[in-house]
C-alpha cells in the first residue's frame, strides 16, 4: 500500500499537537484528518475510515479511552490500528489503553522523527492483509484470517486486530507452547515497542470473550491453545 493511500486519523484536543504531529506525518505522505474529542473521532472514524488513529487519552466531551471502546464495537473498524499518543504513562493507564482495544501506547512528549518511526512500523502490519492466509478450524471455532471473523458455534465472535491475530497464532498449532519472545515477534512485530504486561492483558480479553479453559499459561514461558 502507498502512504498517500493510507490515511490517519489524529484526535487531541490540542490545536498545536494536531498541527506539529500532523505536519510532521503530511511530510511522509500519509492523509491526515483530525478531531478534537472522543464523539467527533468516532464520527471522523465512520466517516474516513482510517488505517492508524492517534488518540490522546485525556480529552473533554469524551475520552479516548470511551471513544476507543466505542470505535472498536463498529464491525468496519474492527480492524483500525489505534495508539494511544498521551502524557500518562503509568502502567495501570497503559493496561486500560489495552483493555479499551488500543493496539500500542506511546508517551508524550515524543520527538518527530521517533514518532514517524513509530507510525511506519505500526503502519508496517497494513502489509499483512495483502497476504492469502489460512483460514483455520479448531473444534466449533471457525477463523477467517482474511475476513478476521471468528464463528464458534454459528456465532460471530467480534475481536480487535491484536487480540485476533494473537488468536490465530496461538490456534494455529493448538497444544504448542508459544514463548512470549514469540507472541511479540509474530503479532507486534520486533520493531514495535509494547508493554511488558500487554500479552496478559490480550490474553485475559480472549479468555473472557472465548473461554478461559482454552489458554494456558506456562508460567515463566508463555501460553498455548487447548481444546
Amino acid at each position: 500500500m502507498k502512504k498517500k493511500d493510507i490515511k490517519i486519523l489524529l484526535v487531541d484536543d490540542e490545536q498545536d499537537i494536531l498541527e506539529i504531529v500532523g505536519y510532521n506525518l503530511a511530510q511522509e505522505g500519509y492523509k491526515i484528518v483530525t478531531a478534537t474529542n472522543g464523539k467527533e473521532a468516532i464520527a471522523a472514524a465512520k466517516k474516513e475510515r482510517p488505517h492508524l488513529i492517534i488518540m490522546d487519552v485525556m480529552m473533554p466531551e469524551m475520552d479516548g479511552m470511551e471513544a476507543c471502546e466505542n470505535i472498536r464495537k463498529i464491525p468496519e473498524l474492527s480492524n483500525v490500528i489505534i495508539t494511544f499518543l498521551t502524557a500518562r504513562n503509568e502502567d495501570y493507564s497503559q493496561v486500560a489503553g489495552f483493555d479499551a482495544g488500543a493496539d500500542d501506547y506511546i508517551a508524550k512528549p515524543i520527538k518527530p522523527k521517533l514518532l514517524v518511526s513509530k507510525v511506519k512500523a505500526l503502519l508496517r502490519r497494513l502489509k499483512d492483509d495483502t497476504v492469502v492466509n489460512e483460514n483455520i478450524t479448531v473444534g466449533s471455532i471457525e477463523i477467517n484470517r482474511e475476513e478476521y471473523k471468528i464463528i464458534r458455534d454459528g456465532e460471530e465472535i467480534i475481536l480487535p486486530r491484536k487480540e485476533f491475530e494473537l488468536f490465530y497464532l496461538l490456534a494455529s498449532k493448538p497444544g504448542k507452547v508459544f514463548k512470549r519472545e514469540e507472541i511479540l515477534d509474530k503479532v507486534w512485530g520486533n520493531e514495535v515497542i509494547v508493554g511488558g504486561r500487554t500479552i496478559d492483558v490480550h490474553i485475559r480479553k480472549l479468555r473472557e470473550k472465548i473461554g478461559d479453559d482454552l489458554f494456558k499459561t506456562i508460567k515463566g514461558v508463555g501460553y498455548k491453545f487447548e481444546l
